[in-house]
């Protein structure tokens, strides 16, 4: 809970009701008092639908209809309104899936969509560990890992770091994929990262940030980085904005340490541009 600005964790008991199983790779969205959380895995993969009750403490299992999806992990999920949309993720061993669904909270209904090609390359390939954030009527997808084999059994992985937008119509359905032209410095290829939507409350434009991630060396976002290299955690000027992360090569390896976030700050008589390796994309609004 956060009261007066203090956060404070604190762990949740007493519930009731079909408790889901452990897992990971599994997605949670909050609508209203409700927590539903979809797939993931343990021991195998799983398609399970579970939902909790914040206002009542419970757990049921809601009495799904229409094209259900299989089970998937590490996949995109997004909430806007009462509707969910899944796209994405691993639903078996070395098989990624480029499909989307649409889930109809309001009656527990799922549609599998179609959306239409971008105008200018092609659609999202099969992936997992991708990030996929809803800014206004679009949702963005960046990065994840794709498999190159034929056979699933023989998994050849490739790490992107390509950015596609996905226009939702009102209430239901989509319209199609885009591949939006961008500027500055593009993230490296990753996976399993996290992306947060930002925006500004004066000029009401928004800012998706990425952090951290797998290349299937390193973490922190990063493959192999230059001598000195640095990424900034948040935005200059960002409320309580944690420091920025220095990265840097000797002998006997690489070195992590922990800058203040003004020496990465841009002049406010200059444009901001973003410092080397820096995870943040364009701005998007008006």
């Amino acid at each position: 809970s956060i009261q007066k600005g203090i956060p404070r964790w604190k762990r949740v008991l007493g519930w009731s009701g079909p408790v889901p199983r452990p897992r990971h790779g599994h997605r949670a969205v909050a609508i209203k008092e409700l927590m539903v959380v979809f797939g993931g895995g343990n021991e195998g993969i799983v398609d399970e639908l579970h939902v909790y009750n914040t206002a009542t403490n419970q757990w049921f299992i809601p009495a799904v209809r229409g094209d259900i999806p299989p089970g998937c992990a590490a996949y995109g999920f997004v909430c806007d309104g009462t509707r969910l949309l899944v796209f994405g993720g691993m639903v078996e061993y070395g098989k990624y899936s480029n499909d989307l669904y649409e889930l109809q909270a309001s009656r527990w209904e799922w549609k599998k969509l179609k959306a239409k090609n971008p105008k200018n390359g092609p659609p999202p390939c099969p992936r997992l560990g991708h990030s996929f954030s809803l800014v206004g009527n679009k949702c963005y997808l960046f990065g994840g890992l794709a498999n190159d084999s034929e056979d699933p059994k023989n998994n050849i992985p490739r790490y992107l770091n390509d950015l596609y937008t996905l226009e939702l119509r009102p209430g239901s359905s989509v319209v199609g994929w885009d591949i939006p032209i961008t500027y500055g410095v593009l993230p490296p290829p990753r996976e399993s990262h996290t992306a947060v939507v930002y925006t500004e409350k004066t000029s009401r434009k928004s800012r998706l940030i990425i952090y951290g991630g797998m290349t299937g060396i390193n973490a922190c976002g990063r493959g192999a980085f230059s001598e000195i290299s640095a990424f900034k955690t948040c935005l200059p000027g960002f409320p309580g904005a944690p420091c920025a992360i220095k990265i840097s090569k000797s002998p006997d390896g690489a070195h992590l340490t922990w800058e203040p976030p003004s020496l990465l700050q841009t002049p406010s008589n200059t444009s901001p541009t973003a410092p080397p390796n820096t995870t943040l994309m364009p701005q998007f609004g008006s």
